[in-house]
């Protein structure tokens, strides 16, 4: 990875990305510009001819609202790549899309830096940057995502100070404590938003006989769910279908009922927080009682994580600005001063080593 002035004078026309390629959502950052996009990663593919009908928001609409021939998926199961070809094709449009060609000239193709969780295999790390090299990218890199949350966090990856970042995604849920440009510690398991949509699923199955949506289910997640008592309390109305009647039914529960039926998938996400930082070294311990637990990803604005968390580990928490972007915006910080040494050195240390933790 060293300077290539060729390289130099086609990153000054083209319009690098930095990729946040989640299982729930993907977001794309352009440099100069910001995030650009933000929407689910869903495709809805036709059965038959294997054509693309539509792509994130569009597609997501049509989940559980599809004629036979159309199929609405998601082509990424726990963070990693489950169909490539679809993945290729979703990340082809996204690069597309976000890419600017008003340049007055054709510009040359983009840098690209893609996010992967921290435990995946080096085929599924392969598979990641092959994607993105597939789908008109110039180069392709890929960055682990707790290493990019941090850095779209602000934290001071590069110094020698122990910061421990939670993103909590919707396939994966990456517990790391960041020093001197690398990750001392790792922990990555596959308990995130997805399990908590799929605890209140069956929590309304098994506690009301009603059969619920995804979509239902995240509704009601983000308005009522939690991990802590609340100050005030919340009643959220739950709509499905009667699983004795076969009519449709609706529901009032409580935000305290929802916190029961959710315990699960949270007190996993909580022991993994725990279990890192009793592997963590004293002298990094000490930096991160000092300045506190940084949440990340669509998980960290589940109501009363951060307080959870710092019950339990009796650490300062705090949720990051914009959560949800953290990855991305680390990712495009990575692309616009790739230069930087520390980020050239990540980036080469990322295509070099995995830590796969079983």
């Amino acid at each position: 990875m060293g300077f290539n002035p060729l390289n130099s004078f086609f990153g000054a026309l083209s319009r690098d990305l930095g990729i946040d390629l989640g299982t729930a959502n993907t977001l794309v950052h352009v440099r100069g510009k910001g995030i650009v996009i933000s929407e689910p990663s869903v495709v809805a593919i036709d059965k038959k001819t294997k054509e693309v009908k539509a792509v994130g928001a569009e597609a997501k609409a049509m989940v559980g609202k599809t004629p036979a021939n159309i199929i609405a998926v998601r082509p990424l199961k726990d963070g990693v790549i489950a169909d490539f070809e679809v993945v290729e094709k979703m990340l082809k449009y996204f690069i597309s899309k976000a890419h600017d060609r008003s340049l007055g000239i054709v510009s040359p193709r983009p840098r690209v830096v893609v996010g992967v969780p921290s435990g995946v295999t080096q085929v599924e790390m392969r598979a990641a940057r092959d994607a993105a090299l597939n789908a008109s990218a110039r180069e392709a890199y890929v960055v682990e995502e707790p290493m990019a949350a941090a850095i779209g966090a602000g934290l001071p990856v590069d110094e020698p100070v122990g910061s421990m970042i939670v993103d909590i995604g919707g396939g994966t849920t990456e517990v790391a404590v960041i020093s001197l440009g690398g990750i001392v510690i790792n922990h990555s398991i596959r308990t995130a938003g997805d399990e908590i949509d799929e605890a209140i699923i069956q929590f309304a199955r098994r506690e009301y006989n009603l059969l619920i949506g995804e979509r239902m289910a995240e509704k009601v997640k983000i308005a009522a769910g939690s991990a802590y008592p609340l100050d005030e309390e919340i009643r959220v109305v739950l709509r499905g279908r009667d699983l004795l009647t076969g009519l449709p039914k609706a529901v009032e529960i409580s935000s305290v009922e929802l916190r029961e039926g959710i315990a699960g998938p949270v007190n996993a996400i909580v022991a993994e927080v725990r279990a890192a930082l009793e592997e963590t070294p004293p002298e990094l311990v000490a930096d991160i009682m000092e300045h506190g637990i940084v949440l990340a990803g669509g998980g960290a604005l589940l109501h009363g994580l951060d307080r959870r968390i710092a019950a339990e580990t009796k650490m300062p928490v705090h949720v990051a600005e914009d959560p949800l972007s953290c990855v991305a915006r680390g990712a495009g910080k990575m692309v616009e001063e790739f230069e930087n040494p520390v980020y050239r050195d990540i980036l080469t240390s990322a295509q070099r080593t995995r830590r796969v933790r079983y």
